[in-house]
């Protein structure tokens, strides 16, 4: 198939490119490679798939509305996964404009474009930050998602609405995704495994919040990448005999469902260091902190649908998934 992937210099963008490649479909890669991290990092992840024959990038902006409409109408893709995002949560406290820009502005477009030139099937990124305040634990697909504790969160559950509101009135068949804390090789500098892993090697201290007593359910980046594939290849279909009820709130009379994907397996961010601090062969000095603002205090993914629906869920332990990580950060900055 003909797959046009949006964030392919990104995390799990460029992972997903990599293994559509691999199993033979063309990949029309997209990546505005903006400087919210080093887009040296960005360019590396994009050198492992360029040699790809099947593999081409364009340097597009999802705001960019005729820049996209453009590029459907040249390529006429079978297949959208959009994981191009202004990610982040604190960032969304400091620079929210960003997060209309390229979440809501910019999945607009790419919806527009699913419409105007018809696609088999978009999948597109959410995140358990949907899950905002919510105490309820393992998070279920059907739980009430209304009480975002940050803007990106709020722009996650806005790119959930209307995608729905697409599949109803255009049948655009949409398949939305919670991801949950994804870490492994070529992961991003931002997200905590990263910056631990920098800060312990220069001998400085990392900043723990909420005393390391909050849990994760951290999922190991080809885990979530099998994950997307299987479900790209099965679009969701109109079902005219559904019927509301809250507990089907992540399925509808349109051809539109909603997963999680996550280990099911939550760890508590201290026990999460000290995998680290075995696998780098040195202790860390602490910064103990409060919970950061716009924090959910607890994950934990609740996928059930996703294993009767496809035969899958993440199994990565943290063990092997950190021990990856520390063997690629290590070759790749030669420390």
């Amino acid at each position: 198939m003909k797959i046009l992937v949006t964030g392919s210099a990104g995390f799990i963008g460029n992972a997903l490119s990599l293994r559509l490649l691999q199993r033979g479909d063309e990949v029309i890669a997209v990546d505005n490679l903006n400087d919210y991290y080093s887009p040296s990092l960005k360019r590396a992840r994009l050198a492992r798939t360029e040699t790809y024959p099947a593999f081409q990038q364009y340097q597009i902006a999802l705001e960019d509305r005729d820049a996209i409409n453009q590029l459907f109408q040249q390529q006429q893709p079978d297949r959208v996964v959009n994981l191009a995002a202004q990610a982040g949560v604190r960032y969304s406290i400091e620079n929210p404009q960003a997060y209309i820009d390229s979440n809501i502005v910019g999945f607009m477009n790419i919806l527009e474009a699913c419409r105007n030139y018809p696609v088999q099937h978009l999948v597109f990124a959410s995140s358990s930050s949907v899950y905002g305040s919510n105490s309820k634990l393992p998070f279920s697909v059907n739980d009430p998602v209304d009480h975002p504790l940050s803007l990106y969160a709020a722009s996650k559950k806005s790119n959930e609405l209307m995608a729905h509101s697409y599949a109803h009135l255009f049948q655009v068949a949409c398949t939305g995704l919670r991801f949950f804390t994804v870490y492994g090789p070529w992961g991003r500098p931002d997200m905590a495994l990263f910056k631990f892993t920098q800060k312990i090697l220069a001998g400085e201290a990392i900043d723990v919040y909420n005393h390391g007593k909050h849990q994760r359910d951290f999922t190991y980046i080809d885990d979530i990448v099998e994950g997307v594939l299987r479900v790209l290849d099965q679009a969701p279909t109109a079902n005219p005999n559904y019927i509301a009820t809250p507990t089907e709130l992540s399925r509808s009379h349109a051809p539109y469902r909603i997963y999680n994907i996550g280990n099911q397996q939550p760890t508590e961010l201290i026990r999460y260091i000290e995998v680290l601090e075995d696998c780098l062969g040195k202790k860390a000095e602490r910064n103990l902190l409060p919970l950061q603002a716009g924090d959910v205090l607890d994950t934990h993914a609740d996928v059930a649908d996703l294993v009767t629906d496809f035969a899958y869920k993440p199994e990565t332990s943290i063990e092997v998934g950190i021990a990856n990580f520390v063997r690629w950060y290590r070759q790749y900055y030669q420390v």
